[in-house]
């Protein structure tokens, strides 16, 4: 499998006669880093020095994991039956950029995963390098921090410290998107990649839910309380993209484009303070606001989003049954780019809601 994995990265790198080996190196040593020191997690929960909240998540991460396995027909295999303590507060970190007047995001190819629009990073640093060399070509760019990533089946993925570092509904919502990605991932097009995954997360939890809240009331009303927000804050974000999207299509000059752009990101934060007033003061979304706001950083959300409701609507053609729902998105993944394309965009012309316009 290892052999199998990292044979063709080099192959095509050395064949095009790439000049980015180094970048091809730090992957291969940053996943072999996990590969080589990941445990199994009997010997993790049996071990006395293991942190007891460590351990605590484990159990979550195990029953979520079967639940996915047993209720949604996820991938059943050895994935997530194993630990590994990055020792850190994010495994990789990704930088996702987008020009100055467009949301179109710049994207990466790389073999096996295709064309994706991120290019991540096992070393902070490294990743804020990059970052300042597209800042360099006048580009909005961001880097953001990954608590988890997957294989896609090549490995069998260990359960890192840092998803298991929030709640135990975060933790089991986790599992589901990356599980989703085994279950069906395709070349070159990212936003039906994490929108699918965004996807089947929430219609899992919805199905956790409901067993959830016959054994917890508390943690039920607590995931309902989660998901509101988290509806509300992509609201907010959609709003603010939409108003620069007209203005990034007006005839308006450049100078006073960038003006307008800079006094709806400062609008934006108006706004978000009045929408964690209206929490009561809850500050879960701040550290997504205490950076740099730019086209960059709603990029990176709306790839987990725009297509959530597409699929929402394709579950319910499929009787909200989730095997024939994974049929339906093969389907779709089957198709030509521009013809899934259009299949998506006349699926969302039927949700009753958008999360982008």
């Amino acid at each position: 499998m290892i052999v199998k994995f990292i044979l063709p990265i080099f192959a095509v790198c050395l064949l095009s006669g790439c000049s980015t080996v180094s970048y091809y190196s730090q992957i291969v040593t940053g996943h072999m880093k996990i590969v080589v020191g990941k445990k199994p997690l009997a010997k993790i929960v049996a071990d006395p020095a293991t942190d007891d909240f460590i351990r605590q998540k484990i159990v979550v991460a195990q029953q979520a994991r079967e639940f996915a396995i047993v209720e949604l027909g996820l991938p059943d295999n050895d994935s997530y039956t194993s630990f590994y303590d990055t020792r850190q507060n994010y495994v990789t970190w990704n930088v996702v950029a987008a020009e100055e007047f467009s949301f179109k995001p710049r994207n990466w190819c790389f073999p096996i995963a295709g064309c994706v629009s991120y290019r991540g990073y096992y070393a902070e640093e490294d990743a804020k390098e990059y970052a300042d060399r597209l800042v360099q070509e006048g580009l909005d760019v961001t880097v953001d921090g990954a608590t988890a990533y997957s294989t896609l089946g090549w490995f069998e993925d260990p359960l890192l410290n840092t998803m298991l570092n929030r709640s135990d509904s975060s933790v089991t919502s986790l599992l589901f998107h990356e599980l989703a990605h085994q279950q069906l991932y395709v070349t070159d097009d990212s936003k039906f990649n994490e929108s699918f995954a965004t996807f089947v997360e929430t219609a899992g939890m919805s199905l956790w839910q409901k067993v959830q809240g016959k054994n917890n009331q508390s943690a039920s009303a607590d995931l309902q309380l989660r998901r509101q927000r988290q509806h509300q804050f992509i609201q907010l974000l959609s709003a603010t993209r939409a108003d620069l999207v007209d203005l990034y299509l007006s005839d308006l000059p450049q100078e006073v484009m960038r003006d307008k752009k800079k006094q709806r990101f400062k609008l934006l934060l108006v706004e978000y303070e009045k929408l964690k007033a209206d929490w009561g003061g809850y500050g879960g979304y701040d550290a997504w606001f205490n950076r740099d706001l730019n086209n960059a950083r709603l990029v990176s959300v709306s790839t987990y989003n725009d297509y959530v409701p597409a699929f929402q609507v394709l579950f319910e053609d499929s009787d909200s049954n989730f095997e024939k729902f994974y049929a339906a998105a093969e389907a779709l993944a089957e198709m030509k780019p521009e013809k899934r394309k259009e299949s998506l965009q006349e699926l969302l012309s039927r949700a009753k809601k958008t999360v982008y316009r």
